[in-house]
């Protein structure tokens, strides 16, 4: 019969369902009814039925229930709560990244002083061999994190410790390398290759970060320090031009503004005070370099400029957990990064030492005891800071590490101040100023940015929802 061969209209549970129906009333209902209910008429399922492809037949209160009770569920949530949870998320995360960036100003500034004062005053200038020891150095970071996170774990077995702590490193890795949060299903897991993935990150990011730093070093010699603090540190504006086509970010006209005001201080703070630093340098003999020696410093540092931009939007795509890890996950494998390079530039970097020293391009010599002191404690301060910087680009954004970075400029100013007591210029509070206001307005950017992306991830869950409950 015809009839027969039609489809139950109850079949895929929907057919019952009224156009105008609630799902909070419909659970009220089923509630007030489950006590009169007895439990051998309550449906339970059948595993026998369901391996061997039978259904029991469906009612419109079962096939109701059934599809709505996980619906019901989720769209009872609170909008308000999610949002302010999500709000709370972010400060959060802030408060990890305005730490470490309070603590990478203080050791930046601590850095700079010492290593002016070890190549100038102790006349101990080996620029690559003091790139080497501070890069060198970041393999401390993650012996540190382990040893702060034991002291807080103390009371647990070492094995059980380090056990965890591994697979979770591991599983970030993989969650980078996938790029999702996902990874505790073994299909999922399968298809990561941590291990590797590390290695070949490390060597390519490594390779940027070292060549920057390169020409920074190259270009000391070779143009003013005018040009060398202004072209180098236009890699905040890099940055943010690698950020839109490799992290995806949208061209935003605040944050555009507010990069152009903080390279325009950074010019300020460069070019401020030429004429006085020209009249000093006049009185007291010809120091400046020739015009094309000059030329090639400017092409060389500005090479490092784009590639240091290079270097944090690649760090953050490739070496960063996605959306939706935790910030404390987040801080302990920046450190493991941070360590992974350490590892690769102490033992494949020192290659150049030997040969920069038989060119007579660079001789390598041992200082002095008290040079020696000097020198660990810069190098130290240089892996507090790089640290603090990993971590500060994790949480929130190269753009906003770069221009942060940029703070040191007027910080350098001060310490100068009270240490050698030549007070501020017009340049360096006016430029300061400058960057402070860009790097205000780019923090708050920046946060809008991370409550709207909170925001829209709630409406993607209350949408799919919906079209869960409609698929059903």
């Amino acid at each position: 019969m015809p009839s027969d061969r039609r489809p139950n209209l109850q079949r895929g549970g929907r057919s019952g369902t009224p156009l105008l129906f609630k799902a909070e009333d419909h659970m009220a209902e089923v509630e007030s009814k489950r006590p009169s209910l007895s439990p051998a008429s309550q449906p339970t399922p059948d595993t026998h039925d369901t391996a061997a492809g039978s259904h029991p037949p469906m009612t419109a209160a079962s096939s109701q229930r059934g599809a709505f009770s996980r619906q019901s569920t989720m769209h009872s949530r609170n909008p308000t709560g999610a949002l302010e949870a999500a709000k709370a998320s972010a400060r959060k995360k802030y408060l990890f990244a305005g730490f470490f960036l309070s603590v990478s100003l203080v050791a930046f500034c601590v850095q700079t002083e010492l290593s002016a004062y070890i190549q100038h005053d102790l006349a101990w200038g080996k620029a690559y061999c003091m790139m080497y020891l501070t890069h060198s150095s970041w393999i401390v970071l993650w012996p540190m994190t382990v040893l702060v996170l034991r002291l807080q774990k103390r009371h647990e077995p070492w094995d059980q410790f380090w056990r965890r702590h591994l697979q979770v490193v591991l599983s970030t890795v993989t969650m980078i390398e996938l790029q999702t949060i996902n990874v505790t299903t073994p299909s999922v897991a399968r298809r990561g290759r941590p291990v590797m993935y590390l290695a070949r990150m490390t060597i390519y990011i490594t390779s940027a970060l070292t060549i920057a730093g390169l020409s920074w070093y190259i270009a000391v010699s070779l143009t003013t320090p005018s040009d060398l603090t202004a072209i180098y540190n236009c890699s905040a504006f890099f940055a943010y031009a690698f950020s839109v086509p490799i992290l995806k970010e949208p061209l935003r006209v605040d944050k555009s503004v507010a990069v152009m005001i903080a390279i325009l201080g950074v010019l300020v703070v460069a070019y401020g005070d030429t004429g006085s630093e020209e009249a000093t340098s006049s009185a007291s003999g010809p120091s400046d370099p020739g015009a094309g020696s000059r030329f090639a410093g400017n092409l060389i540092i500005g090479v490092g400029s784009v590639l240091y931009g290079l270097y944090e939007v690649l760090y953050k795509r490739y070496a960063c957990p996605p959306d939706g890890v935790s910030p404390v996950r987040g801080t302990i494998f920046a450190n493991v990064f941070g360590s992974c390079i350490g590892f690769f530039t102490l033992t494949v970097l020192w290659i150049p030492l030997p040969f920069l020293h038989w060119l007579h391009i660079e001789r390598f010599e041992i200082p002095d005891a008290s040079t020696c002191w000097l020198i660990l404690l810069a190098v130290l301060s240089n892996a507090t800071f790089s640290g603090c910087f990993l971590v500060l680009i994790s949480l929130t954004s190269p753009v906003l590490s770069s221009v942060a970075a940029l703070l040191t400029i007027f910080i350098v100013a001060i310490a100068d101040w009270v240490l050698t007591g030549q007070p501020l210029s017009w340049a360096a509070i006016v430029g300061g100023s400058m960057i402070i206001v860009a790097f205000a307005a780019l923090s708050w950017s920046t946060y809008r940015e991370m409550m709207e992306h909170e925001a829209h991830k709630l409406a993607v869950d209350l949408t799919d929802d919906e079209g869960d409950m409609d698929s059903d």
